[in-house]
C-alpha cells in the first residue's frame, strides 16, 4: 500500500530533482522510492554472518568445483593446519 510522504529538502537540490527526473523519465517519488530499497537492501546485507558474507563470490571467476573437487580441497587445508 502506497502513502504520501512530505520532505523538507534544500532549494538547489529540489531544482536538481525536477531536471533530472526530466532527463531520466522518472519521477522524484519514484527515485525515492528506489534510493530507499538500495539503502534497505544494504541494511540487510549488514546482517549477514560476517563468515557468510566471506564466501560472497568465492566461486565468481571459476565454475563451482563438483563435491570430490571440494573435499579434496577441505582435506588439503586441513593437512596444512596439522
Amino acid at each position: 500500500m502506497q502513502k504520501k510522504l512530505t520532505l523538507s529538502i534544500d532549494e538547489d537540490l529540489i531544482k536538481f530533482a525536477h531536471q533530472f527526473s526530466k532527463e531520466t523519465n522518472q519521477s522524484i517519488s519514484k527515485m525515492v522510492e528506489e534510493y530507499l530499497l538500495q539503502l534497505k537492501k544494504q541494511n540487510n546485507d549488514y546482517n549477514v554472518n560476517p563468515r557468510i558474507k566471506n564466501l560472497y563470490g568465492i566461486f565468481e571467476d571459476q565454475p563451482i568445483p563438483d563435491k570430490k573437487e571440494l573435499r579434496k580441497m577441505f582435506h588439503d587445508k586441513s593437512n596444512y593446519r596439522s
